[in-house]
C-alpha cells in the first residue's frame, strides 16, 4: 500500500495539526506563567512547546515523503481541544489531560493502524512520541499539583533551592521570595519536578 492512499496518511495529517495546535495552546500557558512571574514554569513549558514543534516536524516529514508532487491540501476532519481559559493552574491540568489522551488513545490507535498497514517506521515514531507525551503529562500534572497544594516553593523535607538566574543555592524546606544574591523573584527558582 502506498502511504498517500492509506489511513496512516490521514492520521499523520491529523497528528501534525494536533501538534501544531498543542504547541500554540502551550505557548499561551507559557505566556501566562511569565505574566504571573513563574519564570521557571515558563521555561519548562517552553521545552514542551519545542518538543511539540519537533513532533509536528516529524509528522510533516513523513507527509512530504508520501508524494513527489506538491501536496496542495489534505482534507481531514478531526476533533481538537479548546478547553483552556486564562487560568494558569487549571490550564496546567487541562494540558496534562490532553497529553494523556493523545498518548493513550489517539496515538496508540494511529500506531496500530500504521502497523496494520505495514508502515513500521511510522508506527515506531508513534511509539516514541507516546512515551514523550506521557512524560509531558507527568510534568504538567506535577506542576498543577504543586501549584494547587502550595508546594512549588515549600517541601516537607529540606531540599536545595537554586536560582536559575545567578546560580545561588540554599538548603531548606521553604524557598526564598527574592533571591538573596541577585534579587530575582521566587519564580526564577528551579523547581523540583521529576523528568525535567
Amino acid at each position: 500500500m502506498e502511504l498517500i492512499n492509506s489511513k496512516t496518511y490521514k492520521n499523520l495529517a491529523k497528528s501534525y495539526a494536533g501538534e501544531c495546535q498543542a504547541m500554540v495552546r502551550y505557548k499561551f500557558i507559557e505566556y501566562g506563567a511569565r505574566m504571573n512571574k513563574y519564570k521557571n514554569i515558563a521555561q519548562i513549558i517552553d521545552q514542551i512547546v519545542y518538543n511539540e514543534f519537533n513532533h509536528a516536524r516529524m509528522f510533516y516529514t513523513f507527509l512530504q515523503e508520501a508524494s513527489d508532487e506538491t501536496i496542495d491540501n489534505i482534507d481531514i476532519a478531526s476533533g481538537y481541544p479548546f478547553k483552556e481559559k486564562w487560568d494558569l493552574q487549571e490550564n496546567l491540568r487541562l494540558a496534562a489531560e490532553d497529553e494523556l489522551n493523545e498518548a493513550t488513545k489517539i496515538y496508540e490507535q494511529y500506531r496500530e493502524t500504521a502497523n496494520e498497514e505495514g508502515f513500521t517506521e511510522i508506527a515506531k515514531l508513534y511509539d516514541d512520541i507516546i512515551e514523550v507525551e506521557k512524560r509531558h503529562h507527568s510534568i504538567l500534572m506535577q506542576l498543577y499539583t504543586q501549584m494547587k497544594e502550595g508546594t512549588l516553593y515549600k517541601k516537607e523535607v529540606e531540599v536545595v533551592w537554586r536560582c536559575a538566574d545567578c546560580g545561588y543555592e540554599a538548603r531548606g524546606k521553604k524557598a526564598w521570595t527574592k533571591c538573596p544574591l541577585c534579587k530575582a523573584d521566587q519564580g526564577s527558582i528551579i523547581l523540583h519536578i521529576k523528568d525535567c
